[in-house]
């Protein structure tokens, strides 16, 4: 039976003032019946005691300590380069593991040895009947979005299935794939430093699994302290630009012109709804002096595994998966979707 499963984890979890935080995940981790992992904890010049409470605490856990708050991209990637083992587990310290989620995980890539890279099932911690997030997808507008995300846990996210790429807030990947396509940007701080990795991925040919056994319950939003205040607008919009100007070949850019500008326009509309306008002047005024360098990260033509055509094509078939996603939500809570529908009647 143990040649069933893979050799291990490396389980890297990025932290900042969040030791209330891990009184609950850790637990949860050392409570599995799969035990064959490293903790590694990177703990991001927190305040509140974090590095202390886990030498106390939990002496097997490495800590790497930063001086200060270098961001997610930056501690999951000292977190990584630190590793031993041949799979990697990236964790937000806000999850709780139910508790046969590493045995599942493991199992599941034991038998896809073509597969680098599994999503988990994310359900909110508050509602366990409720979607955090089923793997992700990626809208054309250079940003991502969990599917599956506030709707109900029903059967159509009980399946196994192949999705765009995973959450890095509870992600895993085998080594390998970090030497194929590079690790986290860290010039995002955070914030779609995880769609701009799928992208990578993707156009290097590795493909995602979405493994629904594998579940964690997710508090969200823990460490910003709320999904929309002035810094997540300002990284967000920021990085969204960074995300095309990576990704986007200019034909793609042309092609995905009409897409590009609705997702923009709806974007800064909810933004200023929400009174949040100056965060996102902020965004666009740190991104612009940074474009040109992040046009010189995209790889080479020759590089590419798979053509201009076969990544957009890939792109589009997300996109139609996280726009019928949006609307099952969005009829589930009685609001109309007609103007997602004429999207999907143009567009996709």
């Amino acid at each position: 039976m143990a040649d069933d499963y893979i050799t291990g984890f490396d389980i890297v979890i990025p932290n900042w003032n969040g030791r209330h935080m891990l009184e609950i995940c850790l637990p949860s981790l050392y409570n599995q019946r799969f035990d064959n992992f490293t903790v590694i904890v990177v703990d991001n010049g927190s305040t509140d005691g974090s590095a202390d409470y886990l030498r106390n605490n939990y002496p097997q856990v490495e800590v790497i300590e930063l001086q200060e708050n270098c961001g997610f991209s930056a501690a999951v990637n000292r977190g990584i380069e630190a590793g031993r083992r041949e799979w990697v587990l990236l964790l937000n310290n806000d999850i709780e593991m139910a508790p046969n989620c590493l045995g599942h995980l493991s199992l599941q890539a034991a038998s896809e040895p073509q597969i680098r890279m599994f999503a988990l099932k994310m359900l909110s911690y508050a509602d366990r009947t409720v979607l955090d997030g089923a793997g992700d997808g990626v809208l054309r507008g250079g940003v991502g979005y969990r599917l599956g995300t506030m709707e109900p846990d029903s059967g159509k996210y009980n399946l196994k299935r192949e999705v765009f790429g995973a959450c890095a807030g509870a992600a895993l990947y085998h080594r390998t794939l970090f030497n194929r396509v590079g690790l986290f940007d860290e010039e995002f701080f955070a914030y779609l430093e995880d769609v701009d990795f799928n992208l990578r991925a993707v156009r290097a040919g590795i493909r995602c699994c979405y493994v629904p056994e594998a579940v964690v319950y997710h508090m969200g939003s823990a460490t910003s302290g709320s999904k929309i205040n002035k810094l997540t607008v300002r990284l967000t919009t920021r990085n969204n630009i960074f995300v095309i100007c990576k990704n986007y070949s200019l034909s793609m850019l042309v092609r995905f012109f009409l897409p590009l500008l609705v997702y923009q326009f709806f974007w800064l509309v909810f933004v200023i709804k929400k009174g949040q306008l100056i965060g996102y002047i902020s965004g666009i005024v740190e991104a612009i002096p940074r474009v040109a360098a992040m046009v010189r990260k995209r790889p080479p033509r020759h590089d590419v595994p798979i053509s201009s055509a076969q990544f957009r094509a890939k792109i589009v078939a997300s996109e139609r998966e996280v726009i019928k996603s949006i609307m099952s939500r969005r009829a589930g809570e009685g609001k109309n979707n007609l103007l997602l529908s004429w999207y999907l009647s143009i567009f996709c």
